[in-house]
């Protein structure tokens, strides 16, 4: 039996939160309902209720209520806004009062958990959540007492059990680590003023494919959501971009490495690598378009080409040719400090890569291509699709009746056109240098009837051949330019290295190399002797029938053998 003055404790609980805790006595989960307002409370009685409520919402536990959650909020989503903060062991979501019920495994996880989020907000699919101690020590689930509450589930759901379990695997690994140092971590900065990061503060971005300039604004948008950003630098290291950015404490620096790593800032490109720099503190000089300290908006702005001087002692000196930092999105929404769009519940696992983008890019919305010093006696409507193919899903081609050596290519999204124009502008393609640029025209039409085409207009749209007709397809990520080794997949068991020469070397290729993956033949590496031939050999090879029911697909690689 749930004793009284327990009852009376969450009443006074509701009535000032508006919302609902769990009673977790004799093993039951239940549901204590909301006091009634009355109209003869009198101030004094007021005052007192207000007093009890922030006692017992100060004191911690290992439950933790998570209040104003969407309502299509799942568990996973849930046990992944504490995971940063140590281990999960239960999970309660309640979809129809949009709340839930956070249980961790020791009570400084929890403690370090509502302290964080005291200080900066909690957001789940870009809405802002409330974290606080609930009043209850544990949540306990008995199915003997399903008649309690007809609302609620009383044993873990299976998806939530499958949530804990990936988060058991994922907190054995970083949680106590991070627990150890949250004590630390979450002493507030000396006003503003000489902010000094403790070990792994300091977070090394490196950008891989970026095909679209990436301005520091940009950079604070998307790592701001997971602490608050003290300075930025970037900077051009191996014709790589990069940048440095500095936070408080390790919590933060931890949390955003484990959300944003390996996602991709626009769809198919832009992919973020993270790992902790040595540095413990930025010291940045200029607030530009380089770098920036949130700390000290009156830093001069600096020579645009000024070097930035590090605490490490080394000097960097950012390369960074864009666009200036106030970027407007031709997709409708802003890509600048204030105007990016929730980028939705991330899932904060390196196990899952970026299949989603975190922004729109600044670029035109084009998406044909206009392609010119084609070989006109060699190249096919197929030729070019199949090669165009590897960097979107090409919707339609149209070689110009009057002038063969030159085409228009329609590609299904504009992203897309950027990267086939990146990687193959000047490529040599059948002893020729092609020549890709964006065309004016916004779709290639299609020959009315009656009209001399030869077949130099084909459809693809509804081709089984695309590469990326999945939403964030696994493809994305493995876009490479052109070389002259080739990834090839698809191999069934029954076809041998052997088979595979033969067929490439019956149409003409010599094959350098050649290796299986180790650990899974259904792929493998092929060598040509140069770039010219590979591209051929992807033109000639992909689709090619290996047996009745398997077709080889190739792609560039980024290895070689």
């Amino acid at each position: 039996m749930v004793k009284v003055s327990t009852v009376l404790n969450m009443r006074d609980t509701h009535q000032n939160r508006g919302s609902d805790e769990l009673l977790s006595q004799s093993g039951v989960t239940v549901m204590a309902p909301a006091a009634p307002h009355h109209a003869d409370n009198n101030n004094q009685d007021s005052a007192a209720k207000k007093v009890k409520l922030e006692q017992n919402v100060g004191k911690p536990s290992r439950v933790i209520h998570i209040r104003n959650i969407p309502n299509e909020t799942t568990e996973a989503e849930i046990i992944q806004l504490g995971l940063p903060f140590g281990r999960v062991t239960n999970v309660l979501v309640l979809k129809g009062k949009n709340q839930a019920f956070l249980e961790m495994a020791e009570e400084i996880s929890a403690v370090a958990m509502v302290a964080y989020f005291g200080g900066c907000v909690a957001q789940l699919r870009g809405r802002a959540v409330y974290v606080q101690f609930s009043n209850h020590k544990e949540l306990k689930t008995d199915q003997t007492h399903s008649n309690a509450v007809s609302a609620l589930p009383h044993s873990i759901s299976a998806s939530a059990q499958a949530a804990l379990q990936a988060a058991q695997a994922i907190s054995n690994s970083a949680g106590a680590a991070l627990v150890a140092g949250a004590g630390a971590a979450l002493q507030p900065a000396n006003g503003g003023t000489e902010i000094q990061g403790g070990p792994n503060t300091v977070l090394r971005v490196i950008i891989e494919h970026m095909l679209y300039p990436i301005v520091l604004d940009v950079l604070y948008s998307i790592f701001q959501r997971y602490g608050k950003v003290l300075k930025i630098v970037t900077f051009t290291k191996n014709n790589s971009f990069q940048a440095l950015i500095q936070y408080p404490d390790t919590l933060s620096a931890q949390t955003a490495k484990t959300a944003l790593d390996g996602q991709n800032i626009y769809n198919g490109c832009c992919t973020l690598r993270i790992d902790y720099s040595k540095m413990t503190c930025l010291n940045v000089k200029y607030n530009n378009d380089k770098s920036r300290d949130y700390t000290n908006p009156t830093l001069p702005s600096g020579d645009s080409d000024a070097h930035q001087l590090l605490t490490s002692g080394g000097v960097l000196a950012p390369q960074f040719l864009g666009l200036g930092s106030g970027l407007a999105s031709p997709y409708g929404v802003g890509v600048g400090g204030v105007g990016l769009p929730a980028f939705g519940a991330l899932t904060l696992t390196p196990a899952s890569p970026a299949l989603r983008a975190l922004a729109a890019p600044p670029l035109p919305l084009a998406t044909v291509l206009l392609v010119s010093n084609l070989n006109e006696e060699m190249v096919t409507p197929d030729a070019l699709f199949t090669l165009f193919g590897v960097y979107g899903d090409v919707q339609r081609v149209k070689i110009l009746y009057n002038k063969k050596d030159s085409a228009l290519i329609q590609m299904a999204e504009p992203h897309q056109a950027h990267l086939a124009m990146t990687h193959m502008d000047k490529l040599r393609v059948f002893g020729k240098a092609m020549r890709v640029m964006l065309s004016k025209h916004q779709t290639v039409q299609l020959p009315k009837e009656g009209q001399p085409d030869a077949g130099l207009t084909r459809d693809y749209s509804q081709s089984p051949l695309h590469r990326f007709k999945k939403p964030g397809s696994k493809n994305y990520q493995n876009i490479y330019p052109p070389s002259a080794t080739l990834h090839l997949s698809n191999i069934p068991a029954t076809v041998s290295e052997d088979d595979i020469k033969d067929a490439f070397t019956k149409r003409g290729f010599t094959i350098k190399a050649f290796k299986f993956f180790p650990k899974d033949r259904k792929m493998a590496l092929v060598q040509l002797p140069s770039i010219d031939d590979a591209v051929a050999a992807l033109i000639k090879m992909h689709n090619y029938q290996l047996s009745e029911s398997n077709h080889l697909r190739v792609s560039f690689s980024k290895s070689s053998i």
